[in-house]
């Protein structure tokens, strides 16, 4: 798999650096390094020399190489240096160019440690992308990039139409040699709606279980489970999460086809959630032998 990392040399950035070098850890897989410069018209105050220009290209090169200074030996890595009218139109003409499969970018900085702030680039990112998005918690860097992906997580929900990102998350399990944990997420807000709630979870995790059982290789470990609580944040609250993992979720049926359109579901899994959220466009078509 390719893994395209949205760098800027700020924290952010480094966490979003960290997260990509981790999931390119894995066999066979490559590592692209992207900053954006802005190509449209400068503002009034900016200066004109072409001085400036040299500079601003030299201070870029500078910072890409700062970047490869923190990519492990072993990993194949390389960097880009894209000119945009804005971060997210310059990454997702890299992704394109590049034929990225993911594109990995960092919570805005004024996020709580281990928590999401969704900044401009991640937004513009979770509202359009054709291609999945990882978004590194505030702090990612902190765990350093020597730690495998310990756990792939998908949260199906509990309505049909789950295939899309199933196939995303079988796909990265494979590629990063991790166990596949599939969890239906029930917030019960309703009186009495408790048991038949849970038993309509229940049954759609099987279902999407024995899907998954029939298109995994041998050996790829696969389990199934349901987190229920007063709310979705509740449910995600109650869950264990391995701080080496990762989870997925699909985009909202709102979404254009195969387009990224971040749901009221992942926004309120975001408030909780201490580990990276990939968001899978709607209708993923990857092929699971891909």
């Amino acid at each position: 798999m390719r893994f395209l990392v949205g760098y800027t040399a700020t924290p952010a950035g480094a966490d979003a650096l960290a997260l990509g070098v981790r999931l390119a850890r894995s066999p066979g897989s490559e590592l692209d390094i992207v900053l954006v410069l802005n190509g449209g018209e400068r503002a009034t105050l900016t200066p004109t020399d072409p001085g400036y220009d040299t500079f601003l290209l030299e201070a870029a090169a500078g910072w890409l190489a700062e970047a490869l200074t923190l990519v492990p030996a072993g990993i194949s890595v390389h960097t880009h240096l894209e000119h945009a009218d804005s971060f997210t139109q310059g990454l997702l003409a890299a992704a394109s160019r590049l034929q990225a499969n993911l594109i990995v970018v960092g919570a805005a900085t004024h996020g709580l440690l281990g928590r999401f702030a969704i900044g401009s680039v991640a937004g513009g990112l979770l509202h359009s992308s054709p291609v999945p998005v990882a978004l590194a918690p505030e702090g990612t860097r902190l765990m350093g990039t020597h730690e495998p992906i310990g756990r792939v997580t998908c949260a199906v929900g509990t309505k049909p139409g789950a295939n899309g990102l199933l196939t995303a998350g079988i796909r990265l399990a494979r590629t990063v040699d991790a166990p596949l944990r599939l969890v239906s997420l029930v917030a019960i807000d309703r009186p009495g709606t408790d048991a038949q709630a849970i038993q309509l979870a229940a049954d759609h995790a099987q279902s999407v279980l024995d899907y998954a059982t029939e298109h995994l290789m041998d050996g790829l470990d696969v389990t199934a489970s349901v987190a229920s609580g007063s709310s979705v944040e509740h449910a995600v609250r109650g869950l264990h999460w391995d701080p080496s993992e990762v989870c997925l979720v699909g985009s909202s049926r709102l979404a254009q086809p195969h387009r990224l359109f971040l749901g009221s579901i992942a926004a309120k899994m975001l408030r909780e959630l201490p580990v990276p959220l990939i968001v899978v466009p709607r209708d993923f078509t990857a092929t699971v032998g891909e």
